[in-house]
């Protein structure tokens, strides 16, 4: 489906400028990942691949099909700052963390607050073996047109993804700028 590509392209940064205008001190993570998820469910609505009311879809985790990990992460004592040793306590303050599929893989929910580093990177997957067990068990078909998603089996997926510094007001993206628009990536690739 690379006539597609762009569209999808622009869906998966509008998700990712979605999340990146949440971050702030105050702000729980898991509530910028939900709505890098709204973002992304909502969108889909385009192709026809989604339907429905999006806030009950994605209560019921049926976005995790086209996004089965987490928004972001955060980053200092390692990469993914010691999700094999103890992700409950660095990412989540102890609270347990939701055991439904895609956002069991958030790795951040707790409330974000200055000095914290972290990542911003939600992206759309069309993974055909998931899609296929899903088709198979008529997983949240109320939610997601299969026939219309199988049209995408061989489209892959994309993201994009930035680092960013929780300030006292807001954050601050981290590392050098890199064009994120369509026509930026565009510019780039025919250098």
């Amino acid at each position: 489906m690379q006539m597609f590509s762009k569209e999808i392209y622009q869906l998966s940064l509008d998700a990712h400028l979605a999340a990146v205008s949440m971050l702030k001190p105050g702000t729980a993570f898991k509530e910028v990942h939900l709505t890098a998820c709204r973002t992304i469910f909502e969108g889909l609505k385009t192709f026809g691949l989604t339907r429905g009311d999006t806030e009950e879809a994605v209560e019921a985790g049926a976005h995790a099909l086209f996004f089965p990990c987490g928004t972001g992460h955060m980053m200092g004592l390692d990469v993914h700052d010691m999700e094999n040793l103890g992700e409950q306590w660095v990412g989540y303050d102890g609270v347990p963390k939701s055991s439904q599929f895609g956002l069991k893989s958030l790795r951040l929910g707790k409330e974000l607050r200055p000095g914290y580093v972290l990542t911003i990177e939600p992206g759309i997957y069309f993974i055909p073996d998931l899609m296929d067990l899903w088709k198979s068990k008529n997983q949240h078909s109320q939610f997601l047109n299969y026939s219309d998603i199988e049209k995408f089996r061989d489209f892959s997926g994309m993201r994009n993804e930035e680092d960013f510094l929780i300030t006292e007001v807001g954050a601050l993206r981290l590392g050098k700028a890199l064009p994120l628009t369509i026509e930026g990536v565009e510019a780039v690739r025919s250098q």
